[in-house]
């Protein structure tokens, strides 16, 4: 890592100076280096380094070699067509200069050729898996066992990421359909509402992106806790691509999407992915952007909304130090100091005390709770457990709301089944009255009277001659007419309706309702919600399921299982893992000067 340092600072140098050392004077006729000034300029750099000439003259002529080995490449694929790779081998193969005499050469009897992190397949043209003339290859030596044993597990580890990833969607997307009508304790089902439990108005499109995204994004980070950065990394890429889908009003009014962008970083870092640098930086920008519009220029909106900042600021701890170390990597070690000096200052800050937190813990506070109480009060011991009390009272507040509204749901759920109603028709349209019954009772006997009318023209709302041309398609009669009774007689949505669910209804819709559903809307009658306001974050909760069909029962206890049950889960980090990489930090970058 030091040397690739090296070289990124002194190819920053030269870029600054606008030197070319593939051109006079540093190279001569017949490509051989001006020693002299190839000299000349590694004891300039040396000296402002502070390291060895040697070591820096070593560097520059290495960058030199490659440019006009680079140059070469490119003349001969401008006249031939014929492209030069750059291969890494192994440390103990020699020096190959031809790529297709690698394995007679070197008795490499099995490789493996990985560019950007991928695995090469011999099946496909190389242009069409990304690579460029003056590409870098990675040349792996495996034996034939071996080679079988890893093929064997990769194919293992890479059906395993995607089946996790497809059973994550599939999860989160039965739960993005629910409306919240039918009862949560039963059906279990995701809402977006404010810091104070009030639902939110988001169009049906992107509340369900939002909470595919979220639903990812919490997957991935219960992955990153087990230490299983690539697969984890797999579902924030996709937590990425349906953020993407919400309004930029919703993504600026919430911290989540940064929060994601840090997330995506750190895994690159565990990854040790240095070819995802160019993206990591931009990630980081993004992050750091959207935290400014989040929380205001001076934290002000966050400081309106939840009284305090200290809990926020370990996102500002970890964004710091990935802009540092990306910052070294890329040769401005300038630029990294100066980011390691305010990570430092924020992690003596926050960093937790062990006595103060054993105080709080010998009150009956837990861990997480002591560690963010102590961060919210900025290490005042008295007012970290206030804070800590007044969080509890807000939480229990809202459960008892929660449960007087279910309470004076199912009281009116109750009276309209008493005016003969059935249950799943009264559930559905209290939910489309906003819970007021006497415009449920309204809305229930408007359908009534629909229902009655469109009885009289036809047989279930279909005729034979629309039920027969869905039999000719292929679908059983029983789930012909349901769908063409939810689609009011539509040939055209029934066909749709049946094709979407593979020609199987589920027993629920082929249940003919007494009345026509309602459309939804967002609820707040139970727990199970996603909570978000200006300036603060969306997150999810969900009740237990108990009646779902086995398979979708399955997926969503499955998903549910990895929501985080705090909050602020997300700001709960120990940071001990970014300890690690501040003295990593320090050791590269508070080295002694070299004497030369």
């Amino acid at each position: 890592m030091a040397e690739q340092n090296l070289e990124a600072k002194l190819k920053n140098l030269l870029k600054q100076e606008k030197i070319q050392l593939w051109n006079p004077p540093y190279t001569e006729q017949g490509q051989q280096p001006g020693r002299q000034h190839m000299q000349e300029l590694a004891e300039r750099y040396a000296h402002l380094l502070r390291l060895p000439v040697s070591e820096v003259g070593g560097a520059l002529e290495s960058i030199r070699a490659q440019a006009v080995k680079r140059g070469r490449g490119n003349q001969t694929f401008r006249e031939t067509s014929v492209a030069t790779l750059e291969l890494l081998l192994p440390r103990d193969a020699k020096k190959v200069t031809k790529a297709a005499r690698t394995e007679e050469e070197h008795g490499l009897r099995s490789i493996k050729l990985i560019l950007s992190g991928r695995t090469l397949s011999a099946e496909r043209r190389l242009d069409e898996q990304g690579v460029k003339n003056h590409s870098k290859v990675m040349v792996l030596r495996v034996s034939d066992g071996e080679l079988k044993q890893q093929l064997t597990e990769e194919e293992e580890e890479r059906r395993s990421q995607e089946e996790s990833v497809q059973r994550t969607q599939k999860g989160f997307q039965i739960l993005s359909e629910r409306d919240g009508s039918e009862d949560p304790h039963t059906t279990p089902f995701l809402e977006i509402a404010d810091q104070k439990g009030n639902p939110l108005k988001i169009p049906p499109t992107e509340k369900k992106a939002l909470i595919l995204a979220m639903g990812f994004h919490e997957k991935g980070r219960a992955l990153m806790k087990r230490k299983q950065h690539d697969n984890a990394l797999c579902h924030l890429l996709q937590a990425d691509q349906q953020f993407r889908k919400c309004g930029s009003a919703l993504l600026s009014s919430v911290d989540n999407y940064a929060v994601l962008q840090l997330d995506i970083v750190w895994c690159y870092r565990a990854l040790e992915a240095l070819s995802c640098l160019e993206d990591g930086r931009s990630r980081l920008q993004r992050a750091e952007d959207c935290f400014l519009r989040c929380y205001g220029e001076q934290q002000e909106r966050l400081l309106m909304i939840k009284g305090n900042t200290g809990r926020e600021e370990v996102l500002f701890l970890r964004l710091y130090l990935l802009q540092s170390l990306l910052s070294y990597i890329e040769g401005s070690d300038s630029e990294a100091r100066l980011q390691l000096s305010r990570v430092e200052s924020l992690y003596a800050r926050l960093r937790p005390d062990s006595e103060k937190m054993a105080q709080l813990m010998a009150l009956g506070f837990s861990e997480r709770e002591a560690r963010l109480g102590l961060r919210a009060s900025r290490g005042d011991l008295q007012e970290a457990a206030i804070h800590i009390s007044t969080r509890r009272q807000e939480r229990e507040e809202l459960k008892q709301r929660e449960r007087q509204k279910r309470r004076t749901r199912m009281e009116a759920i109750s009276a309209l089944m008493e005016l003969g109603f059935s249950q799943r028709d009264a559930a559905r349209a209290l939910h489309h009255a906003d819970g007021n019954v006497d415009r449920a009772y309204a809305i229930l006997l408007d359908s009534s009277q629909d229902a009655q009318a469109t009885n009289n023209n036809t047989e279930g709302g279909a005729s034979p001659e629309m039920v027969e041309q869905l039999l000719y398609l292929g679908f059983e009669r029983d789930s012909a007419e349901a769908a063409l009774r939810l689609t009011g007689g539509d040939v055209q949505s029934a066909t749709q309706l049946l094709l979407d669910n593979q020609g199987v209804l589920s027993p629920e819709l082929l249940t003919p309702p007494s009345t026509s559903s309602s459309s939804s809307t967002p609820s707040s009658e139970e727990p199970s919600s996603a909570s978000s306001s200006p300036g603060n974050r969306t997150t999810l909760r969900s009740s237990i399921c108990l009646c779902d069909p086995p398979e979708d029962s399955e997926l969503v206890s499955e998903v549910l299982e990895d929501i985080a049950p705090h909050e602020e889960d997300y700001l709960d980090l120990t940071l001990e893992e970014e300890s690690e990489l501040i003295s990593a930090m320090k050791a590269y970058l508070h080295r002694e000067p070299a004497h030369t």
